[in-house]
């Protein structure tokens, strides 16, 4: 495939997805500030921790599915497709049977006073909300390859386009369920409806082999073989990216856990853009490069996108580490005004997920194995610091923990790109000035609004 070509259906997908992102995130945002005045704070410490087992659940079965179909030779082989896709929908039965199990315990934790007093793990809607959040899984299990097959081939429109028809149809149903009863519940019916909506647009609406129950042993076999990696990386991968939730609500009140969950949606806002945005852009052009045996056009690729995600993640870095109070206070009632010092903190966090595009590059090259050890170290970081910070110094001093939790990996990100060929020193300082600007707006906009 011409470089010219590979460029131009790249750039194509880049914009689609960036103009997807800023609207997804803008219905985002708004429907949380009006949810925010709908609902009181707990409804939210509730709903993160019933998203965050969903999360972990999904993760800690997670083979790469769709990454494998974008990046094997054989991603458009209808075997190799219906096989990835039968074994999607037993995967999210067992979820959901896993999620029930869970809700079960909780709520005979819950009879036992087996849970912390006033913490988010004793609300009393905690069991109900978790076992009617897992159908999700299940529904989800039933959407079509076929969207693999998209951000394989560059169709990085449709994708857009779905996810925004899905996400518009949660929050339609989302705002009248909140506006009439003023319940959790509003927050649970319109995930499932996203969801559902998603999964029969994957088959009405995308091009390509209709799914159908299909068990090809070989490829079963290069499924597991290329997912292993991907699970162990998941595996303690979402354990460190949701951990912070995990120990904060032993802590927290459901209240302040569900303001933590305003900080945490602010920063998700940038960190969302750029990680769907490095999976439907950067992979499959990096994949596409690599098969088609052009190490000069994934060298390139692979600076252009790294000075962008450098630029955007540098500045949001140095500008909400000081800006975050003024915003949360513009967008936010007074009950909401502490996640201002918690964005400033946690918005440090940005400064290494820059380096989600040499994730990337590794998972095109078939370097699985790197982003394990990646995850493995955030995980070994964020679980050792934060029970330690919690004991020292209470919920604020765990804010660093999870601010900063991610820098010891920036020694792997060194070592496998120099082992790679991909890693330049003066390249990787340039850069940083980019942090001083950030900080400079931030300060700016702090002292004629603040």
């Amino acid at each position: 495939m011409p470089s010219s070509s590979l460029r131009g259906r790249a750039m194509s997908a880049g914009a689609w997805s960036l103009a997807a992102l800023i609207a997804s995130q803008a219905m985002r945002l708004g429907g949380n500030l009006i949810m925010a005045r709908l609902l009181v704070p707990e409804m939210f410490g509730i709903m993160m921790i019933a998203t965050t087992l969903s999360v972990v659940l999904a993760l800690f079965s997670d083979i790469g599915l769709r990454q494998n179909i974008i990046q094997s030779k054989r991603g458009q082989d209808p075997l190799f497709l219906d096989t990835a896709w039968t074994l999607q929908i037993v995967r999210g039965f067992v979820l959901f049977a896993l999620t029930v199990l869970i809700a079960a315990l909780a709520w005979l934790a819950q009879q036992r006073q087996w849970l912390p007093a006033g913490s988010t793990y004793a609300a009393d809607e905690l069991p109900g909300v978790l076992a009617v959040t897992g159908l999700s899984a299940v529904i989800s299990g039933f959407q079509s390859t076929k969207v693999a097959l998209a951000f394989r081939n560059f169709q990085q429109s449709k994708v857009a386009l779905g996810e925004l028809v899905a996400q518009s149809g949660g929050l339609l149903v989302m705002l009248l369920l909140g506006w009439w009863t003023g319940s959790i519940w509003s927050l649970v019916v319109a995930g499932l409806v996203s969801v559902l909506i998603t999964t029969l647009l994957s088959h009405l609406w995308f091009v390509g082999p209709a799914n159908r129950p299909c068990w090809d042993r070989q490829a079963l076999s290069e499924l597991v073989s290329f997912g292993r990696w991907i699970l162990l990386s998941s595996v303690v991968g979402v354990l460190a990216a949701q951990g912070d939730r995990i120990w904060l609500a032993g802590s927290l009140s459901a209240a302040e856990l569900g303001i933590y969950a305003i900080a945490i949606l602010l920063l998700g806002a940038v960190e969302t853009a750029v990680q769907k945005f490095a999976a439907a852009v950067a992979l499959p052009a990096f994949s596409e490069a690599v098969r088609a045996d052009n190490p000069l056009r994934l060298r390139h690729l692979y600076q252009r996108l790294r000075l962008l995600a450098d630029f955007v993640l540098l500045f949001s870095c140095g500008f909400l580490s000081v800006a975050a109070p003024v915003l949360i206070g513009w967008l936010y009632d007074e009950r909401y005004s502490q996640a201002g010092q918690m964005l400033a903190v946690l918005a440090w966090s940005l400064f290494m997920l820059r380096y989600v595009v040499a994730q990337q590059l590794w998972l095109a090259l078939g370097r699985s194995k790197y982003l394990a050890l990646d995850n493995l170290l955030r995980f070994a970081a964020l679980w050792s610091l934060l029970p330690l910070l919690l004991a020292l110094g209470g919920p604020e001093w765990a804010l660093w923990g999870v601010a900063l939790h991610k820098l010891p990996t920036l020694l792997l990100v060194i070592w496998a790109s120099r082992r790679l060929g991909f890693f330049s020193p003066g390249r990787e300082l340039v850069v940083l000035p980019v942090l001083l600007l950030g900080l400079a707006a931030g300060w700016l906009m702090d002292y004629l609004l603040g």
